[in-house]
């Protein structure tokens, strides 16, 4: 590695003392970036794909910054759409797929561009600057790399070389105001000291504790897709532990918290850390997982309370089932917004639950070969594996799925209860 002799100036690591592989860069992306250069503009990769590529993984998106404003990126690319107004971005079209270019932003001030609000919270930003203020202003030092993958350079401006090294997270400037700026920071913090095994350091881990509530302010949706990116990441379980160790859970998930404060023998907390390590698991074997089944895992405990109160009162099961259902969801979206095709399908894998105690042919048959049977059992399978008492269910529907449909046939007659028939009505004189 060199530095420059002007320390205002980016230490720059030229391509032969790194090691990331040309091969690694998205074709696409580097496409996008010598069209840039070509036509004047200064462009490159930045953020987490350069981490990424330093540490020898795979990154999942690659990010462009440039100099070129966003109308000038998109009279270059005509399939260039131009999004978002608090933060102004193109994004090129590939089919189905895009890339994401930024224009160089340069720290927000009360103009039109860019404005914080009374907490210090960002409200607009699309003041634009050069590549060194768009390098400051970035949140994390690890994520504040820049690599020109036409000549191999890559510019650090902050740091952030030596903190991936020493595998630290630390924010750039000063962490309580980058933390009122955007609270959800905090979240990502937690986030990359668990995929990454990094260390928060300083006071951007001292402030995480008493500044989680910052996060009360911000747009439930928003939480959700972070909540999303936490414990999808392959890295679920460790990202909860730690959302619950730095007093942030209770903003997100307080109807959890409430569960596990309450969870004296360990129950519920064996349930919600199965699912999360299962969940990882699938993520690792390249396996689909869904948003809706943790969700049903985290709400589960407080739904199973109210649907017993619910019965206490008189109600049915199944209806006390979809009365708990309501309620708990109700409170939920006032946290973590849970879009509505998300949770319907919660929803449905509670309400399945009760329908695995039946073991008669055309029930059973019925919900075999229900959209949610999948989910639904094993949602029940870890349940049972938690200590809850539905073993003798979850080993039943476990075999019914393993033997052929003659022996099926044998499972019904021995535990099924066949259906009286009704008898004949009398008629009566009129």
């Amino acid at each position: 590695m060199r530095q420059s002799l002007k320390p205002e100036q980016p230490i720059v690591i030229t391509a032969s003392d790194h090691h990331i592989k040309a091969e690694k860069i998205c074709s696409r992306s580097l496409g996008i970036i010598k069209k840039l250069q070509k036509a004047g503009h200064e462009a490159y990769l930045v953020g987490g794909c350069v981490r990424d590529l330093l540490l020898d993984h795979e990154p999942k998106d690659f990010d462009i910054a440039t100099s070129a404003l966003p109308e000038q990126v998109r009279k270059l690319f005509s399939s260039a759409r131009l999004i978002g107004r608090r933060f102004r971005l193109a994004h090129i079209h590939f089919g189905r797929d895009y890339l994401e270019v930024a224009t160089f932003r340069a720290p927000h001030d009360e103009g039109a561009g860019g404005q914080v609000n009374a907490q210090g919270r960002i409200i607009h930003d699309n003041v634009y600057g050069t590549l060194e203020e768009d390098a400051w202003r970035r949140d994390f030092t690890i994520n504040a790399l820049y690599y020109n993958p036409v000549n191999g350079e890559i510019l650090d401006f902050v740091g952030g070389l030596a903190d991936l090294e020493k595998r630290h997270i630390s924010l750039i400037g000063d962490p309580e105001q980058r933390y009122r700026e955007d609270p959800v920071r905090m979240m990502r913090a937690l986030r990359f000291a668990a995929k990454l095994d990094c260390k928060i350091t300083g006071d951007t881990e001292a402030l995480i504790l008493p500044m989680a509530s910052l996060l009360g302010a911000v747009a439930p949706a928003r939480l959700f897709d972070e909540m999303l990116k936490l414990l999808h990441s392959g890295y679920g379980l460790k990202s909860f532990r730690l959302l619950d160790q730095y007093g942030v859970l209770e903003y997100l998930l307080p109807v959890t918290v409430k569960s596990l404060k309450h969870d004296q023998d360990g129950q519920f907390k064996q349930l919600l850390e199965s699912a999360l390590q299962n969940t990882d698991n699938r993520i690792a074997e390249g396996k689909s997982v869904m948003p809706p089944f943790l969700y049903a895992i985290l709400l589960w405990d407080e739904v199973s309370r109210l649907k017993a109160l619910a019965q206490e009162e008189g109600h049915p099961e199944m209806q006390a089932l979809n009365i708990a259902a309501t309620d708990v969801l109700r409170k939920q979206v006032q946290h973590t917004a849970i879009p509505k095709r998300f949770s319907n399908i919660t929803r449905e894998i509670w309400t399945l639950q009760p329908r695995f105690h039946s073991r008669e042919q055309r029930r059973a048959n019925a919900l075999f070969n229900n959209i949610r049977f999948r989910a639904a059992y094993d949602f029940l399978v870890l349940r049972a594996q938690s200590g809850e008492p539905v073993s003798d269910e979850s080993q039943w529907w476990t075999t019914f799925q393993e033997v052929t449909a003659e022996e099926r046939l044998l499972m019904y007659s021995k535990t099924g209860k066949r259906r009286k028939k009704r008898r004949p009505r009398k008629k009566t004189g009129t």
